[in-house]
């Protein structure tokens, strides 16, 4: 099968150049990619070539991310990232979809879910933890403690940017060299160190909005599918589990690989996403009003 045609385009969101990626039915119910550290939009290209020819896909690249462009002075904060988010789906006509969240997608996606409930049509999470359980001892010390000097020194060099993708994996030869190498590429542009420096900084701002976040999922429920590398090093398998606390209907699937997940198992979770976007297109209110409620599940939740 001949893989779909990606579109790469750029739209201006209130002086920031965003750049992204689009593919499949123009018509169809849209599936929202956002990314998550240190990488942008090509994260998902290989996902979209399996599943493109089907769903409407779009993956933008956050400011001081990828190719996106943006102007001098801008304020590198999480509320800054979902407000140029939330105006690129505006420019773009998205009224409604389902958000796919991953790493940093989750403090972009639920600002916007908050925001706007209902022009979600449904979750799917990827690494992307939203609970306390879920934040390994790594990860609370970055979060926490860690100074400037140790984010520009530590967090950006090249050796952690390739370990955050290789770390858990079962069998690193299945990881594309060029994904951290083209990561590294854009850490190391003008200006992106001093971006992703106070990203860091403000990241203890997502967990303090962790229990709006898990009130909004008990209030709204929405149809979710949990996709998750249980030997991630910073988000844990116990925040996947978490989220059964909130989202008892959700569908959860464990892979026995680390942060970056898509990169070992593709297969598995193109097959899984397919299939909740089969249902969730099925089960949405014909009208396009509201937020469908989490469809019902054969059997359990599942862990794989």
């Amino acid at each position: 099968m001949t893989a779909p045609a990606i579109a790469h385009r750029y739209v201006n969101v209130d002086g920031v150049r965003v750049f992204y990626r689009e593919t499949g039915p123009a018509g169809g119910l849209p599936l929202l990619l956002l990314h998550g550290f240190p990488t942008g939009s090509h994260q998902y290209r290989r996902l979209m070539d399996a599943l493109g020819d089907r769903y409407r896909m779009i993956a933008p690249d956050y400011p001081g991310f990828g190719h996106t462009e943006t102007p001098d002075g801008f304020s590198y904060t999480f509320d800054r990232l979902a407000d140029v988010t939330e105006g690129f789906t505006r420019e773009l006509g998205l009224d409604r979809f389902v958000l796919y969240m991953f790493d940093f997608g989750a403090p972009v996606g639920f600002r916007l879910a908050t925001r706007d409930p209902d022009r979600i049509a449904g979750l799917i999470v990827q690494n992307a933890n939203a609970y306390d359980d879920g934040l390994s001892d790594l990860a609370r010390t970055t979060i926490h403690t860690a100074t400037a000097d140790e984010i520009r020194t530590t967090l950006l060099a090249e050796s952690t940017t390739r370990s955050q993708y290789e770390e858990g994996t079962a069998d690193p030869s299945l990881v594309d060299p060029s994904a951290w190498t083209l990561d590294q590429h854009f850490l190391d542009r003008p200006g992106r160190a001093d971006a992703q420096v106070a990203l860091a900084l403000d990241y203890r701002t997502n967990v303090a909005l962790y229990p709006q976040w898990q009130a909004w999922l008990r209030e709204h429920r929405p149809p979710t599918l949990i996709v998750w590398g249980s030997r991630d090093p910073f988000f844990t398998a116990d925040g996947a589990r978490a989220y059964l606390r909130d989202l008892p209907g959700a569908e959860l699937h464990l892979f026995e690989t680390g942060h970056f997940a898509l990169e070992e198992h593709l297969a598995d979770i193109a097959t899984l996403v397919s299939g909740f976007m089969d249902r969730i297109t099925a089960t949405a209110p014909a009208d396009g009003s509201g937020v469908a409620h989490q469809p019902s599940v054969a059997g359990a939740p599942v862990a794989r």
